[in-house]
């Protein structure tokens, strides 16, 4: 297990307790297995970006806790960061 599959099981764990849900409860949101969803959150699975993508939605995370989940799994953030002076 690597350091940033830990700190990315980290973070789901966190998000999913956060929200108030079971790994079955959640499991069954994102249309995965229970134990698939163990394995990502225990490091012994690395999570494609789908799959991060998924389980985010399926946890409400917002935009940018989703490309820290992205990044923690060792991925490239999906959403631009803008400032508020930014005219787009």
């Amino acid at each position: 297990m690597t350091a940033t599959q830990a700190e990315f099981g980290a973070q789901l764990r966190g998000w999913r307790r956060m929200r108030r849900m079971s790994q079955l409860d959640l499991a069954l949101e994102a249309e995965i297995s229970s134990r698939h969803l163990s394995f990502v959150e225990t490091g012994r699975s690395r999570p494609s970006r789908e799959m991060v993508l998924r389980l985010a939605e399926a946890l409400e995370v917002p935009l940018r806790a989703q490309n820290a989940m992205l990044v923690a799994a060792g991925l490239a953030p999906q959403y631009p960061e803008r400032g508020l002076d930014d005219p787009a």
